[in-house]
């Protein structure tokens, strides 16, 4: 078991994705993906290994939790700044986690 406090050290927000692109350098598949968090945090940038799942076209759009609170990390040539986060299916396969109602980009997950 965890403390409130130590969720709380957590933070995890609501954005939308507004760019993707292949991340051919990429030890394992994976894309680029850029998310829009709101006026606060701005557009941060992340490498995601969802290309099995998910086309290029169908992320654009495609509203997304991420921790925005973890130290950015160096992958490839890439700076990752958030941690765009997702489910394992049986089969390995990462589903990004996601919302189904409207609530503004940069909510934050209580």
């Amino acid at each position: 078991m965890i403390s409130w406090e130590d969720f709380e050290k957590v933070d995890i927000r609501l954005g939308t994705i507004i760019k993707a692109e292949e991340f051919p350098e990429a030890k394992r598949p994976a894309y680029k993906v850029w998310v829009d968090l709101g006026t606060d945090l701005g557009v941060k940038k992340s490498s995601a290994q969802i290309t099995t799942v998910y086309k290029l076209e169908e992320l654009i759009g495609k509203r997304v939790l991420a921790v925005v609170n973890f130290p950015p990390r160096q992958v490839g040539k890439f700076m990752s700044e958030i941690l765009v986060t997702g489910f394992y299916r049986k089969e390995g396969e990462v589903v990004l986690a996601t919302v189904d109602q409207d609530a503004p980009n940069g909510s934050r997950l209580l």
